[in-house]
Protein backbone atom coordinates (compact mmCIF):
# COMPACT_ATOMS: atom_id res chain seq x y z
CA UNK A 1 0.00 0.00 0.00
CA UNK A 2 1.52 3.17 -0.88
CA UNK A 3 0.70 6.68 -0.45
CA UNK A 4 -1.17 9.24 -2.45
CA UNK A 5 -1.50 13.03 -1.65
CA UNK A 6 -5.38 13.12 -1.48
CA UNK A 7 -4.94 16.37 -3.72
CA UNK A 8 -3.35 14.34 -6.63
CA UNK A 9 -6.57 12.37 -6.73
CA UNK A 10 -10.05 13.97 -5.45
CA UNK A 11 -12.03 16.81 -7.66
CA UNK A 12 -11.65 19.89 -4.92
CA UNK A 13 -14.95 19.37 -4.66
CA UNK A 14 -14.97 15.87 -2.85
CA UNK A 15 -11.50 16.84 -1.43
CA UNK A 16 -13.39 19.86 0.24
CA UNK A 17 -16.36 17.62 1.24
CA UNK A 18 -14.10 15.13 2.66
CA UNK A 19 -12.19 18.01 4.89
CA UNK A 20 -15.75 18.32 6.82
CA UNK A 21 -15.05 14.90 7.95
CA UNK A 22 -11.26 14.24 8.89
CA UNK A 23 -8.25 16.88 8.59
CA UNK A 24 -4.56 15.78 8.39
CA UNK A 25 -5.34 12.16 8.86
CA UNK A 26 -4.23 8.69 6.79
CA UNK A 27 -7.51 7.55 5.65
CA UNK A 28 -7.92 4.13 4.29
CA UNK A 29 -10.07 3.71 1.22
CA UNK A 30 -10.55 0.24 0.35
CA UNK A 31 -10.25 -2.08 -2.94
CA UNK A 32 -13.96 -2.50 -4.59
CA UNK A 33 -14.68 -6.29 -3.56
CA UNK A 34 -14.29 -7.27 -7.11
CA UNK A 35 -10.93 -5.79 -7.06
CA UNK A 36 -9.55 -7.49 -4.08
CA UNK A 37 -6.91 -9.64 -4.52
CA UNK A 38 -6.57 -12.72 -2.36
CA UNK A 39 -3.70 -13.04 -0.08
CA UNK A 40 -0.20 -13.82 -1.64
CA UNK A 41 -1.53 -13.31 -4.99
CA UNK A 42 1.63 -10.83 -6.54
CA UNK A 43 4.45 -12.86 -4.45
CA UNK A 44 5.40 -16.41 -3.82
CA UNK A 45 5.10 -16.20 -0.37
CA UNK A 46 1.90 -18.64 -0.29
CA UNK A 47 4.25 -20.84 -2.15
CA UNK A 48 6.70 -20.82 -0.15
CA UNK A 49 4.88 -21.11 3.13
CA UNK A 50 2.66 -24.25 1.62
CA UNK A 51 6.68 -25.93 0.73
CA UNK A 52 7.42 -25.65 4.23
CA UNK A 53 4.66 -26.75 5.71
CA UNK A 54 4.63 -29.67 3.26
CA UNK A 55 8.70 -30.35 4.31
CA UNK A 56 7.43 -30.03 8.39
CA UNK A 57 4.81 -32.47 7.58
CA UNK A 58 7.12 -34.69 5.69
CA UNK A 59 9.58 -34.40 8.67
CA UNK A 60 6.74 -34.95 11.16
CA UNK A 61 5.80 -38.34 9.47
CA UNK A 62 9.65 -39.16 9.48
CA UNK A 63 9.72 -39.23 13.18
CA UNK A 64 10.78 -35.32 14.47
CA UNK A 65 9.25 -34.04 17.17
CA UNK A 66 7.00 -31.25 17.74
CA UNK A 67 9.77 -30.20 19.60
CA UNK A 68 12.06 -30.77 17.25
CA UNK A 69 10.16 -28.67 14.28
CA UNK A 70 10.07 -25.94 16.45
CA UNK A 71 13.84 -25.22 16.66
CA UNK A 72 13.98 -26.08 13.24
CA UNK A 73 11.26 -23.70 11.67
CA UNK A 74 11.17 -21.31 14.46
CA UNK A 75 7.91 -21.45 15.08
CA UNK A 76 5.59 -22.26 17.89
CA UNK A 77 4.24 -25.14 19.14
CA UNK A 78 0.78 -24.12 18.53
CA UNK A 79 1.83 -23.24 14.40
CA UNK A 80 3.50 -26.71 14.02
CA UNK A 81 0.77 -28.78 15.58
CA UNK A 82 -1.89 -26.80 13.73
CA UNK A 83 0.04 -27.67 10.07
CA UNK A 84 0.81 -31.17 11.35
CA UNK A 85 -2.85 -32.29 12.60
CA UNK A 86 -4.35 -30.43 10.01
CA UNK A 87 -2.56 -31.84 6.77
CA UNK A 88 -2.13 -35.49 7.82
CA UNK A 89 -6.02 -35.67 8.09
Amino acid sequence: MKYVKAQAVFPHALLAEIQKYVQGELVYIPKLPDNHEKWGANTDTKQVVAQRNDDILQAFKAGATISELMELYYLSEETIKKIVYRQSI
